[in-house]
């Protein structure tokens, strides 16, 4: 299989650098990164690509026996790294898709060397002694909403993970990915996403972290960017002067900041 055309890989940037790979949350794809990109360009090699359901990638690879499981989305990880050859590449997953690098990081060791986490959650729902930020009845009704009715979904819960009401454009980009997305596939990988448990899979981690939160974020909430910085082992917990679930577009400033001063020190 081609997995540059199944994953819509596109590489940037110095092809001499560390290699940095960007993955893309639920509901969006790798258009999502474009105000990170001109940071990297000069030092790193950039890949971004779309997991297989989302924005350009091939539909046609979608299985939902496969995806069901953020393995799958893993594995897509996997597959991308070993097309390019990538080795000690740097990680950086937003929302999901920090929890997909971490189970990808322990598929293949040899070709991630660091993580950054940015606005991640290990799971969603409260549970005794942790704090997720959504009951069991909240998901529940999440996905049921969800499946019911994909588009008005989208167009009601952009805006409030998005955040930032005083710039309404954000949220409408938001609900603009959402709803560009496949329905069926959406409800595949929402189901995944929100009922994914990764708790104990943080304490294998073994390799350089940094843990990026937002001051409110109501997706993960602050109790679990700071559990997520207990339980990786030596990771660097930062907390951006940022408000929603997206600071990479909310941001963009602070987070390349932080995110290149992390770099700075792996080399």
């Amino acid at each position: 299989m081609d997995i540059a055309r199944r994953n819509n890989i596109t590489v940037v940037g110095n092809p001499k650098g560390p290699a940095l790979v960007l993955a893309h949350g639920f509901g969006c794809d790798q258009n999502m990164w474009r105000l990170t990109v001109p940071a990297l360009v000069h030092d790193y090699r950039v890949v971004l690509f779309d997991y297989v359901g989302s924005g350009r990638a091939d539909g046609s690879a979608f299985s939902e026996d496969r995806y069901s499981s953020l393995d799958g989305y893993a594995r897509d990880v996997v597959d991308v790294c070993e097309a390019l050859d990538l080795r000690d590449a740097v990680f950086v997953g937003h929302s999901v898709s920090a929890m997909v690098g971490v189970l990808a990081a322990g598929m293949a060791a040899e070709r991630i060397g660091a993580l950054v986490m940015v606005a991640p959650s290990p799971r969603y729902i409260d549970d005794e002694g942790y704090r997720g930020g959504f009951s069991a009845e909240d998901i529940d009704e999440l996905l049921v909403s969800l499946e019911s009715n994909y588009l008005g979904w989208s167009a009601a819960m952009a805006p409030l993970i998005m955040g930032n009401e005083d710039r309404p454009e954000l949220g409408e980009e938001l609900k603009n990915s959402f709803c560009a997305t496949d329905p069926d596939m959406a409800r595949v990988f929402a189901r995944t996403t929100f009922l994914s448990d990764s708790r104990d899979d943080l304490k294998r981690v073994s390799v350089p972290t940094l843990v990026l939160e937002c001051t409110q974020d109501v997706i993960a909430p602050r109790e679990v960017g700071a559990f997520v910085h207990r339980a990786v082992p030596g990771s660097t917990l930062v907390t951006l002067e940022a408000t929603g679930h997206c600071p990479h577009l909310s941001a963009p400033e602070a987070t390349n900041e932080a995110l290149l001063e992390f770099l700075a020190g792996l080399r």
